[in-house]
């Protein structure tokens, strides 16, 4: 079992890796929506989105996805200790549809700059601390 500690640590970095990539890209967006008049400022901003999602976010998402399935794999029995584990990996499956979600609407900002509004990404970046949650309430609590 010395594999599974080495493997969870890489789990829990890429899990951080990728949650500050969900955290902080819909709050580019939020900038890049409030202050689409300044050009100048656009293209910079969208720069650092498309950098944080292609170079930090995806590979941080599919680190995750891989080290979560091993875990999986060398932890045997892990889907019998109670229905929790089901319910993290239906919530790990909306975050990682959540995560694909950004990269969508990256491109149409880059298409149509009106594309939604400032006043929407601040809701929608609310949706993977909610989604986080209750990833750590059902590893740590397990209440299922």
């Amino acid at each position: 079992m010395d594999y599974f500690t080495w493997v969870l640590t890489f789990h829990i970095m890429s899990f951080l890796s990728w949650m500050a990539m969900l955290f902080y890209l819909p709050r580019l967006f939020v900038y890049h929506q409030e202050h689409s008049d300044k050009k100048e400022f656009v293209e910079v901003v969208k720069i650092q989105e498309f950098k944080l999602y292609t170079y930090i976010g995806l590979p941080a998402m599919w680190a995750t996805i891989l080290s979560g399935g091993l875990m999986l794999y060398l932890k045997e029995g892990i889907f019998q200790n109670g229905g929790w584990m089901h319910a993290k990996l239906l919530v790990v499956a909306f975050l990682i549809a959540y995560s694909f979600s950004l990269e969508y609407y990256r491109k149409q900002m880059a298409q149509n700059p009106n594309y939604k509004s400032g006043k929407f990404f601040r809701f929608y970046n609310e949706i993977p601390t909610l989604l986080s949650l209750l990833i750590v309430i059902f590893v740590i609590v397990k209440p299922f």
